[in-house]
């Protein structure tokens, strides 16, 4: 079967956040599949935003949270320890303002909403540059948290 022209090629719209002022971007990434990080690592660093760290586990990604204060935090329902939706109301709580994307296998719910003190969006796998990029925020200049 021939090849298919898809048409021209067009760079993904890169995502701002409403970083704290005089502070680049970052994330940390945590999920207990290294495949799923390195997926999210380079999906975070196509839109220019600097991964400060990744961990298998919730005590891990908690402490780097605690450590590094980043922007973003990832998380992948599935960590080596520990539950993803605590770990993200303790990084809440030790990082206010802390934005919160839960990623999911389609086949199994996330543990918690989207909004109510659980993550800002929940990005179901498998999913499209499109739907990361709108997980990750408000874009656009002083946008802010929804």
């Amino acid at each position: 079967m021939p090849l298919r022209d898809a048409g021209p090629w067009r760079k993904p719209r890169s995502a701002t956040l409403n970083a704290p002022q005089g502070r680049e971007l970052s994330a940390i990434v945590a999920a207990g599949d290294e495949e799923i990080r390195v997926l999210l690592r380079g999906l975070l660093r196509l839109h220019h935003i600097r991964v400060e760290g990744e961990a298998e586990g919730a005590t891990q990604a908690l402490e780097l949270v605690k450590e590094l204060r980043p922007s973003l935090l990832l998380v992948d329902v599935n960590l080596a320890e520990g539950s993803s939706a605590s770990l993200v109301a303790d990084a809440r709580a030790a990082v206010p303002g802390l934005r919160a994307v839960l990623v999911a296998p389609s086949s199994r719910p996330p543990p918690a909403p989207a909004g109510a003190g659980g993550p800002d969006a929940v990005l179901l796998r498998p999913f499209r540059i499109r739907q990361f990029v709108d997980a990750l925020g408000p874009t656009g200049p002083g946008a802010g948290r929804t």
